[in-house]
């Protein structure tokens, strides 16, 4: 199984980001990045999914954004030509900007449905092709040097040829943000799962009766990372979600019948994900890439000079 197609969803209009999501795509966000650039967000998704052996993407974006985006990266490859001429990195980073633009489609989520929905409207961009799905406002970071996050659970797919959900152990006051997996570890595969059942933000008593995971610690938990692998099968059982349900069709449900009719595994990746949507998750994210990156000296001098100034005010 080959997985060159990646669906990265960015139809949300970010409410939680306000005021700023009312005037720019909060996937427009500029974010400096490990190799020490300011790039916007999507851009920062992409290249995690480029670097990963993905070779085209299809954006899910709000009616109208789709041309947005491309006459906001336009202007930035124009920007960098004009005000920096021949340097190398400028050239380097318009020259990325150019590849981007041209694997990259996007298609109109016309009303928001949920994000099953959403995930739905990729269908004929997939066709019948295994695709990486990715969030729009979720940066990661992995912990292994040369492996991505979305490689990580790529090598795992393309190996196992089904559907792989990346996973993170999270403690159980938090599990109500996220959907939630249990199923039965795999011998002689570090941190594979097979998964049984899913629920989306479990209170902690439906937790602990439904969803405790064996050989995870006490109080700990399987959520969603917000990467998945998968097969077209999905789009079948969102046929007939979108068929029944006119208002908010959620992914999660479907993923469970996905579970219940074939192979589908669960990978606990050597990394971290920030949600931007989160309040400061902007913040952590940008620590996160800076600490990750080129600029970790300079991302900690500027940690320990904040402390030490805040440190100080408050002494008086």
């Amino acid at each position: 199984m080959k997985i060159k197609k990646a669906v990265i969803t960015a139809a949300a209009r970010g409410e939680r980001l306000y005021p700023v999501a009312d005037t720019i795509q909060k996937a427009m966000l500029p974010v400096i990045d490990i190799d020490g650039l300011h790039k916007p967000v999507l851009q920062i998704i992409c290249e995690e999914a480029f670097a990963s052996g993905i070779e085209e993407i299809c954006v899910v974006c709000a009616p109208g954004d789709g041309e947005r985006y491309v006459h906001a990266f336009a202007s930035l490859r124009e920007n960098l030509s004009k005000s920096f001429g021949s340097v190398d990195w400028a050239k380097e980073e318009a020259e990325k900007i150019d590849d981007l633009i041209s694997h990259l489609q996007f298609v109109e989520q016309k009303e928001p449905r949920g994000y099953g929905h959403a995930v739905h409207c990729a269908k004929d961009f997939a066709g019948n092709d295994p695709f990486l799905l990715m969030l729009g406002d979720y940066l990661y970071v992995s912990h292994l040097k040369n492996k991505r996050c979305a490689a990580q659970l790529i090598e795992l797919a393309t190996k196992e040829a089904c559907s792989v959900s990346a996973v993170a152990s999270i403690i159980e006051h938090q599990i109500s943000r996220y959907g939630t997996i249990t199923g039965k570890h795999l011998p002689n595969q570090a941190d594979v799962y097979q998964i049984e059942k899913l629920i989306e933000k479990p209170s902690l008593s439906v937790a602990e009766l439904e969803l405790q995971t064996p050989g995870l610690r006490a109080g700990y938990y399987l959520c969603f990372f917000g990467m998945h692998v998968l097969t077209s099968s999905l789009f079948h059982l969102l046929d007939e979600a979108v068929k029944t349900d006119s208002t908010n069709i959620m992914l999660t449900p479907v993923l469970q019948q996905l579970a219940n009719s074939e192979k589908y595994l669960a990978l606990e990746v050597k990394g971290a994900r920030y949600d931007l949507s989160r309040k400061h998750g902007l913040l952590r994210a940008q620590i996160a890439l800076g600490l990750a990156g080129e600029a970790h000296d300079e991302t900690l001098s500027t940690i320990v000079e904040l402390l030490a100034e805040a440190n100080a005010v408050r002494s008086k």
